[in-house]
């Protein structure tokens, strides 16, 4: 493909292309800011502050530790936990000691923590205790042969440390009793390091830094395998995109979505690591009050967010009066950005919220909207630099602008493909480096692409991906379902939220069995908010389910 349109329409000073020649591995980019921003402010949560030279210092014991333990380069560790303090040391830290990071989601059941674990091969885990019964329930049927474990609020400044973990334990009883024998604390492992030497690690380019979890194209959850070369890619596309946010002043990031999601991972925690810039960790941003107070104590600079969060902190008594004359700006992600929702928080904040588009398999970013943008345009933006965005037919021929076919995109940030699954790769990513997104799309002539459609069976709630195929396996295991179908049912707050149309094998099931079944097996934003029986599902003359018969019900 030789003629790229977006060049035209790019910001004055953002390249066509990046240099990759500077760095080897996100270690490199770790090292060089902890030394060049040593005093500066790296992560700030509840109160308490770890400068960059802590962070270096501290995550060179973990490391150490971890070494220590038997670990190995290439082993892959988990990290299950919230936006703590905890998250950036044992995530720098095991990746100077040149392990593979399994980011999971803390809100998993036993069921979705054992596949990770079991598919991922993962050796060690650092788990909060707020989640450690789950671990517990599966610790004999997952390979790992170390069990880091962590309180919320370990890290945090003494006596705050102890106060935090009281009141989850005691008062607000948000810790299940737990037993993990063997397991270590995380404070433990530190200290531990302080001891030992860091063994150096010869990290190569094209090592695999994360795997990174995704439902792909089908319902089975694979794990994304972004080298070191994906991520440092992924943030030197964004420090050119992003030139308004400089090394130069000191930038502060509130990182209110989790940071074992891709795009809080990269947009926030690794970019504003590469800029010297500082994260406002929010541990539970569904306490909007507490949220907008947080808020109101930070001068910040940037926000990252998807549409629904910017429709709660609209909604949240405060936000309006908080001082928004430090924002540089807001950028919308993960799911689409709704018009209404652009409008009210320029009208608020004075500040344009840009939206932009990726994959966990494009580490994520693969389009921006200039950052310079007036107001909200409805597209997705450019092919940042070293990208290339084109719209493909079924056939597999490059269409004209205008015309609507699949997006696919090509450039250094595409993964190296999904772990152990060669046949899944192949059906996203050719040859030629393009990969498949399963979203249909058109581009204009000043080179914008627009989302028109999606993959249909795909459900978007409040920005994760959900796939009917597992809530239909999963629902199939329940002895009185004879037959389910799971679709994206149109929600105000969510985007979508999931649906459910069940065929009784045993007439006596009820709503109230299937969301009870579905609570133990799967994690919250995958619960079906609607449930409906039925005779009969429609079929087609092959006797596969008709999922757009059942969206023809409910739009």
């Amino acid at each position: 493909m030789t003629d790229k349109p977006w060049l035209k329409s790019y910001p004055p000073g953002v390249p066509a292309q990046i240099d990759l020649s500077g760095y080897h591995s996100i270690v490199d980019i770790l090292e060089k800011s902890c030394s060049e921003f040593k005093d500066r402010m790296a992560y700030h949560n509840m109160g308490a502050e770890l400068s960059y030279s802590e962070l270096d210092y501290l995550t060179r014991n973990f490391a150490a530790s971890l070494q220590e333990m038997g670990l190995q380069q290439g082993d892959r560790i988990a990290l299950m936990m919230p936006n703590i303090l905890q998250y950036p040391v044992a995530l720098f830290g095991a990746l100077r000691a040149g392990l593979i990071i399994v980011n999971t989601n803390p809100m998993y059941t036993a069921r979705e923590l054992r596949h990770q674990l079991v598919d991922a091969g993962a050796k060690a885990i650092v788990v909060v205790e707020n989640f450690a019964s789950v671990l517990e329930s599966v610790r004999g049927e997952v390979p790992l042969e170390h069990v880091i474990t962590t309180g919320v609020g370990d890290l945090l400044d003494f006596p705050k440390n102890l106060l935090v973990n009281f009141v989850l334990r005691h008062v607000k009883k948000a810790i299940p009793a737990w037993k993990l024998p063997g397991s270590v604390k995380f404070q433990d492992v530190l200290d531990k390091g302080k001891k030992l030497p860091l063994k150096p690690v010869n990290i190569a380019f094209e090592d695999v830094a994360f795997l990174q979890y995704t439902g792909g194209t089908t319902g089975v959850a694979k794990g994304a395998m972004l080298t070191h070369r994906n991520i440092v890619a992924n943030l030197l596309q964004a420090r050119a995109w992003l030139a308004q946010l400089d090394g130069e002043s000191h930038e502060t990031i509130v990182t209110a979505l989790p940071l074992y999601h891709i795009f809080a991972l990269t947009a926030n925690c690794l970019t504003f690591l590469y800029l010297g810039g500082s994260n406002i960790l929010i541990t539970d941003p569904r306490d909007m009050a507490g949220f907008v107070k947080e808020l109101g104590r930070h001068p910040f600079t940037a926000i990252t967010g998807v549409n629904t969060l910017f429709n709660a902190l609209l909604n949240t008594d405060g936000f309006a009066e908080l001082d928004f004359s430090n924002v540089k700006m807001t950028l919308g992600g993960g799911m689409a950005v709704q018009k209404a929702v652009a409008d009210q928080w320029k009208a608020v904040t004075g500040v344009t919220l840009v939206e932009a588009y990726g994959l966990t398999e494009t580490s994520p970013a693969a389009c921006i909207n200039p950052v310079t943008l007036e107001d909200y345009n409805g597209y997705i933006g450019l092919p940042i630099s070293s990208t290339e965005g084109a719209i493909i037919s079924e056939e597999g021929n490059f269409l004209p602008v205008g015309e609507t076919g699949e997006l696919c995109i090509r450039g250094p940030q595409v993964m190296k493909g999904y772990w152990q699954r060669q046949e899944a790769t192949d059906e996203v990513l050719n040859a030629d480096g393009w990969l498949h997104t399963g979203d249909i799309a058109l581009m204009t002539e000043d080179g914008y692409f627009k989302i028109v459609d999606r993959k249909k069976d795909m459900i978007l709630v409040s920005g994760f991906n959900v796939y009917p195929n597992e809530i239909e396996d999963v629902m199939a295991l329940h002895p009185k379902v004879l037959e389910v179908a799971a679709i994206g049912v149109p929600d105000e707050k969510s985007g979508e939220v999931v649906g459910l149309y069940i065929v009784k094998k045993d007439p006596s099931l009820t709503k109230e069995d299937v969301i009870a079944f579905c609570k133990e097996n799967l994690t919250g934003y995958k619960r079906p908010r609607y449930v409906e029986f039925m005779e009969d599902l429609p079929k087609s003359n092959v006797g596969k389910i008709l999922r757009r018969e059942l969206r023809d019900l409910v739009t």
